[in-house]
């Protein structure tokens, strides 16, 4: 992936090395940020993924001992390769989707970033960092742990796994622009009822859709995609879907707790938003029930 890191964005904050702190006043329990919007660990069932939520509201005090790089509190670590990259990626979604709100007749509302290690404090609560990558609703930031990018490039290997980098990072900010056009608030009400994981599945097929979209605006004006770098977004896609993270962790699947969408579903979202770019449908992606809709 060709990314300028000359380019990058002002809404990076590096909080690596600092303590996670307490529970944010007010913020609510970050299960449903996990449920509902965006989690992306490998090898990470959904529904251990809700067990994490509801523990991590007030046990992970435990974790606050072990903060790792000794930072203060309030100042920025020098930029490395994480951070560049991820200022670099998150600049083009920005210039992306200033771009196409404008075209929606809105104005967007960038979003932070957050990279962290350990554990962190969220408007949504304190999260450890095995929760992988997610957005909190309540404060608009993405959180990211690049332990989860160290464990991607494993999987796919060298400049190959830059670009399925920038698909999580995508797949996240698309989980932001639902949030300010109302599709989480849609998520939100239907919490607590029959249709909630349904609607789940419904969100993260659309931020997937999002996320191909992004790269075909991306690409189209800036070039970034190389050789392989689309085919590995693909094959991260299908390594993240609900019924192969269930069939790799207990040995059978059960697709009435799916809350992310099959390795079918999500592969097929993200190629599709990614050969047309249209925002048109996004309403028809958040109505997807079946891999055969779309």
């Amino acid at each position: 992936m060709r990314v300028d890191e000359s380019q990058s964005s002002d809404n990076v904050e590096d909080r690596r090395g600092m303590s996670g702190g307490t529970m944010a006043a007010g913020g609510g329990i970050l299960s449903v940020v996990v449920a509902l919007v965006g989690v992306f660990v490998f090898g990470l069932d959904p529904n251990q993924a809700k067990q994490l939520g509801n523990v991590v509201g007030g046990g992970a005090g435990a974790l606050r001992d072990k903060v790792a790089g000794g930072g203060e509190p309030g100042k920025q670590r020098p930029p490395d390769e994480i951070s560049k990259f991820t200022s670099a990626v998150t600049r083009l979604t920005e210039d992306v989707w200033t771009e196409q709100f404008r075209t929606l007749g809105k104005t967007y509302q960038k979003p932070k970033v957050v990279i962290f290690d350990v554990q962190v404090s969220t408007g949504c609560g304190t999260a450890p960092s095995s929760v992988g990558p997610f957005y909190c609703p309540a404060d608009k930031k993405v959180y990211l742990d690049p332990t989860f990018f160290e464990e991607l490039e494993q999987k796919l290997g060298g400049s190959k796994a830059s670009f399925s980098q920038a698909y999580v990072i995508a797949h996240e900010i698309g989980h932001h622009i639902q949030n300010l056009l109302g599709y989480s608030a849609r998520v939100d009400a239907k919490r607590g009822t029959k249709q909630e994981n349904d609607y789940s599945v419904r969100l993260e097929l659309q931020a997937d859709y999002l996320a191909g979209c992004w790269a075909y605006h991306a690409d189209r004006k800036y070039k970034i995609l190389e050789p392989g770098d689309l085919e590995s977004a693909v094959k991260s896609a299908n390594a993240i879907g609900d019924d192969r993270l269930q069939k790799r962790s207990k040995g059978w699947t059960s697709p009435e707790s799916y809350t992310h969408g099959t390795s079918e579903q999500r592969v097929k979202s993200f190629t599709a938003g990614f050969k047309t770019g249209d925002l048109s449908k996004l309403d028809s992606y958040f109505e997807v029930r079946s891999a055969g809709d779309l």
